[in-house]
């Protein structure tokens, strides 16, 4: 059975597109709170305890992987296996281009060049710049604002990640 990714990002996914690093912390601003879209991911995982999540969104970089995973519910942090982003790509890391210059597909292909193993995977972000139609059945975008609240695209998830099941077998 083919290993099964979720390449997930934050910002406009689990909460609204509106935040900002401040030397208060990690702050919204829009109406509701950060991550408040995570019990539909975590409906929509429910039946996925193989899936692993890798996080490919900025907070890695600028909180460090372990912060990033710890602002995610309890119920989806054991999923999280890595990151696209690695502290060590600031000492030479391989990618020709810089990773904060690099589209959220380019970032997810960096990844997945890096591994050792054929897995199955998906995207969910609300950036669609730079993806190939070659690889656009592999993401599911949000709109920026709505994220998984939007029951159209929470339920894209739990079909394509029906499929992947079906076929990973």
């Amino acid at each position: 059975m083919k290993r099964r990714l979720l390449f997930l990002d934050y910002d406009g996914v689990l909460h609204p597109d509106a935040v900002y690093l401040s030397r208060r912390g990690i702050e919204l601003r829009a109406a509701g709170s950060l991550f408040m879209w995570s019990p539909q991911l975590i409906e929509a995982l429910a039946d996925h305890p193989d899936l692993r999540i890798v996080l490919s969104t900025s907070w890695v970089r600028n909180l460090g992987f372990y912060r990033a995973r710890q602002a995610l519910p309890s119920e989806l942090r054991h999923q999280v296996i890595g990151a696209t982003w690695h502290s060590a790509m600031g000492r030479g890391w391989p990618d020709t281009i810089p990773w904060d210059l690099q589209t959220r597909w380019e970032q997810i292909a960096a990844y997945l060049s890096r591994l050792h193993e054929p897995v199955r995977w998906l995207a969910i972000d609300d950036d669609a710049r730079g993806w190939p139609s070659s690889d656009r059945d592999h993401l599911i975008q949000t709109d920026p604002n709505a994220g998984l609240s939007d029951t159209a695209v929470k339920d894209e998830l739990i079909r394509l990640l029906r499929h992947s099941q079906q076929i990973a077998r």
